[in-house]
């Protein structure tokens, strides 16, 4: 069954800036934000948490020392 819902002014800017096509409705934009935070699997959180504890143990490279490396 339908509803309405509110949003502010700012959120309904929000959903319009995100629109890939004139005619897309703001429920096909929900939608889709809420595919994109469904889509992580249970492996791709574990390598998510990993990643965070690798990176709070200090065992990554900046950007600038990976182009130092390589002479960039």
């Amino acid at each position: 069954m339908p509803t309405t819902i509110q949003i502010s002014e700012k959120l309904q800017k929000e959903l319009a800036n995100r629109k890939m096509y004139d005619k897309e409705t703001y429920e096909e934009i929900i939608w889709d934000l809420m595919e994109d935070a469904l889509e992580l699997d249970e492996e791709t959180k574990k390598e998510i948490s990993q990643a965070r504890q690798e990176i709070k143990e200090g065992k990554y490279h900046t950007l600038n020392e990976v182009k130092k490396e390589l002479g960039l």
